[in-house]
């Protein structure tokens, strides 16, 4: 069984690698536009970067996020 997190947590939980707000969706923790998945054990977010299941072509690792925040700072 699945239990929802508070509304009020929910809101407040952002992905680690993206900054991206968080959805619910069963036992996991999405982002917007799906490509990470955080678990939720016991009714604890796990948001950790390597706990993320990733969707996207490489994994989650810390020069992934490296080069994410780098992107942040000089955008194009």
């Amino acid at each position: 069984m699945t239990a929802t997190l508070d509304p009020w947590l929910l809101e407040k939980l952002v992905c680690p690698v993206t900054r991206a707000p968080l959805r619910q969706v069963g036992d996991q923790l999405i982002t917007p536009d799906g490509a990470i998945a955080y678990p939720i054990v016991e009714g604890v977010p796990v948001l950790l970067a390597e706990a993320g299941q990733s969707s996207l072509p490489r994994p989650v690792t810390a020069d992934a996020i490296s080069e994410h925040d780098q992107r942040d700072r000089d955008p194009e």
